[in-house]
């Protein structure tokens, strides 16, 4: 049976490195969503599929704080497939970036990473990925 597991990181984001950007944030800071985006690939082939996520239902949360971006994924998988998920969250965020679909890319630096406890305050959405 499924649980709720969660894994925190840091990342330092740089600037879009050449592709074309569609806002001047994306251009001068990066875009956040493309770390999102690089775990959705990793766990589920692609950041544009159906559902439901073949191996972890997950949903990643992204704060900018300065140049670094904090990211929480809560994922929920059977326990026997969670050292897999978080090597290929691992994986994601130790890659140097990911090209959007405009060819804008963006870049960042792992400086943190790691298992964490799903708190309370997440219970309900825990939950809810579960039954996804």
């Amino acid at each position: 049976m499924r649980q709720a597991f969660a894994h925190d990181a840091v990342v330092a984001i740089d600037g879009d490195s050449g592709g074309r950007a569609d806002s001047a944030d994306r251009a001068d800071r990066g875009d956040v969503g493309a770390i999102g985006a690089a775990i959705t690939v990793a766990l589920c082939g692609h950041w544009d599929h159906e559902p439901p996520c073949p191996l972890a239902p997950h949903h990643t949360a992204a704060e900018r704080v300065g140049d670094e971006v904090r990211l929480r994924v809560l994922f929920a998988a059977e326990p026997a497939d969670e050292p897999e998920v978080r090597r290929r969250i691992a994986a994601a965020l130790s890659g140097s970036g990911l090209a959007g679909p405009d060819g804008a890319v963006t870049r960042w630096r792992l400086r943190a990473q790691g298992p964490s406890e799903v708190s309370a305050a997440e219970a309900d959405h825990a939950a809810r990925l579960i039954r996804s």
